[in-house]
């Protein structure tokens, strides 16, 4: 069978049996398209059924949730954990807690998270959970036992060997905290079966800069590969949580010029560039203001434009940081006509298919989150082995590991990614991943 027909079949196959998922059908085309020439010349990767074997989800743990707000009223909630494949290591991915949570946005972050954690070079699988519950507007207490609430049903599920789940959106320091107080007092242990928590319990230093310092390193590697560099270039970034501003320090620390952060309601620009004290203080206020960017425009200047993204700005290089499908053809396209010349996603998934294309046939770098956006997962990884030691390692001494994995994930891509005089980063990103994910699955057996 060709490689077109294939996917034709396995596409129509997925779509046939689990409609209604199109963040997950995307994150499938996306990958197998890639990875289908590799697989046709290993005969073993065929007797095996590897790329639709790895395409489902291993297991998908569905609960309701049922707790108590302020009011004492009891509400009801749907959780869910999707362990999507455990073959080299414990499942591993991050909780989201929002009112667009599925089962096809959780498939299709399990399944781009096993990939992105196959490159790590860490022993992880792949997973996520989450829960349709908006955390906004919420009391504290709430949140404590709306935590506790998910916990209960989650506990016997998650383990230090079996899955250990970290944060996402809106799941942070504090959902964490609540989280693993309710599984240590559940399973009466203390053990690394969470990440992303507090020092004082278990945490790890670098572990919240991690995404954010982590694809701003991965943008070094690849300005180097190009030579060029990060000094005076103008950098677009959506998206204003914990990855945004972290770039964006980063960045500003290496000389880069940032000129907007972005959250749903629109964006804030200043032409100046960003200082590290403005990015210190939208890092520090961010929890406390209602629009922390129109503060920042308040307090220090620049300009807030409601209603609008940042795609249409002058710049050298994008870094979508906010969410899945945020950037869409027409989005790249004003990126390309207006001087962009690296695209690095932050967030998962963020270019729609038809931005991704516009970035392949200008033959600019466009670096898959998979790839560029893995240094959050990989801190988890090093906290996991932190926690085993029962030791903590320094900040720089993680910061440096850090450096090093996103190292190796950028010669991974480049090694795999050679395309008739350009680095195609997704595809070398995808094949990469396969042949460490397939080989391990022949070597497992059926």
């Amino acid at each position: 069978m060709s490689n077109e027909s294939q996917y034709d079949t396995l596409i129509s196959w997925l779509e046939t049996n689990y409609p209604n998922e199109p963040e997950y059908h995307q994150a499938v085309r996306e990958i197998v398209k890639d990875i289908l020439p590799v697989y046709h010349v290993h005969d073993e990767y065929k007797q095996h059924n590897v790329v639709t074997r790895l395409c489902v989800p291993e297991r998908i743990i569905q609960f309701s949730i049922f707790w108590q707000n302020d009011n004492n009223e009891v509400e009801v909630h749907q959780g869910w954990r999707v362990q999507h494949c455990g073959l080299i290591g414990p499942y591993k991915g991050g909780l989201r807690f929002h009112p667009t949570v599925n089962t096809s946005i959780l498939k299709f972050l399990a399944f781009e998270q096993t990939f992105k954690n196959a490159l790590t070079g860490l022993p992880m699988g792949g997973a996520k959970g989450g829960s349709n519950f908006n955390p906004k507007g919420r009391s504290d207490a709430e949140i404590m036992r709306f935590c506790q609430a998910f916990m209960m049903e989650l506990h016997r599920h998650i383990g230090p060997n079996t899955d250990v789940p970290a944060g996402d959106i809106n799941v942070g320091n504090r959902e964490i905290g609540y989280l693993y107080g309710a599984y240590r007092r559940l399973e009466n242990r203390f053990e690394g079966a969470i990440t992303g928590k507090h020092l004082e319990f278990g945490g790890s230093h670098v572990r919240t800069e991690a995404t954010g310092f982590g694809l701003i390193y991965m943008l070094q590697c690849v300005l180097d590969t190009h030579e060029d560099s990060m000094a005076a270039k103008r950098i677009v970034i959506s998206g204003a949580g914990n990855v945004a501003l972290h770039a964006a320090l980063k960045a500003t620390e290496l000389e880069g010029k940032v000129i907007t952060l972005s959250n749903s309601r629109g964006y804030y620009f200043n032409e100046n560039g960003l200082s590290q004290d403005m990015i210190q203080w939208a890092i520090a206020n961010k929890k406390s203001e209602d629009n922390v960017l129109c503060a920042l425009a308040d307090n220090y200047g620049g300009e807030w434009i409601s209603d609008k993204t940042p795609w249409n700005v002058k710049t050298d290089i994008a870094l979508p940081c906010a969410t899945q499908n945020e950037l869409d053809g027409e989005d790249a396209k004003a990126l390309l006509n207006n001087g962009c010349q690296y695209v690095l996603e932050g967030a998962n998934m963020p270019c729609t298919d038809d931005a991704q294309r516009a970035f392949a046939e200008a033959q600019i770098p466009y670096v898959p989150g998979k790839a560029s956006n893995a240094g959050g997962v990989a801190l988890s990884g090093l906290e996991m082995s932190q926690n085993a030691k029962f030791r903590r390692s320094s900040f720089d001494k993680l910061d440096q590991s850090l450096k090093d994995i996103m190292q190796s994930i950028h010669e991974q891509c480049v090694e795999e990614g050679q395309d008739s005089g350009w680095i195609n980063y997704s595809r070398g990103a995808n094949i990469a991943a396969f042949r460490r994910l397939a080989t391990a699955m022949v070597a497992q057996g059926v």
